[in-house]
């Protein structure tokens, strides 16, 4: 990956046990996902010149509905939780979709990470692709 400290994130993420990353740098290296098609994007975290989190926009792959963006891969580092950047990192990644999607949905990988997505105005939903939806038009921007 093209992005300084990827290695150090992936480490990480392996040993405790989230293994989208190995997702995320898998389909980078093989061409199969680089987060360039319309509306896509892949934002990082810098802390010093430091890779302490990553997050992605992509069209959702799981559904027919062109109109709707997927957020994937959200990783932070463990020493930088709980001070905001991954709300930052998730809040940017919402703008994105804004421009380009009706809707954004996601899954949410722990009870953690699904209390801040539903802090964000995230909505659970029962659907086997997806454990949480946010649709742009009653959506409130100051939350």
């Amino acid at each position: 990956m093209p992005i300084t400290g990827m290695e150090q994130l992936h480490t990480e993420a392996k040993e405790h046990g989230y293994d989208f990353i190995d997702t995320l740098v898998d389909e980078w290296a093989n061409g199969a996902n680089r987060f360039n098609a319309p509306g896509e994007i892949l934002c990082g975290h810098l802390e010093e010149g430091l890779l302490v989190a990553v997050g992605g926009l992509t069209i959702d792959p799981f559904t027919t509905e062109s109109h709707t963006g997927r957020i994937r891969r959200v990783y932070v580092r463990s020493a930088w939780r709980n001070k905001g950047i991954g709300r930052a990192l998730v809040s940017a990644l919402i703008e994105e979709a804004r421009k380009n999607f009706r809707c954004v949905r996601l899954r949410a990988e722990n009870a953690s990470a699904a209390r801040l997505y539903e802090r964000m105005g995230f909505t659970p939903i029962d659907n086997p692709d997806a454990t949480h939806t946010l649709s742009f038009e009653d959506h409130d921007p100051r939350r």
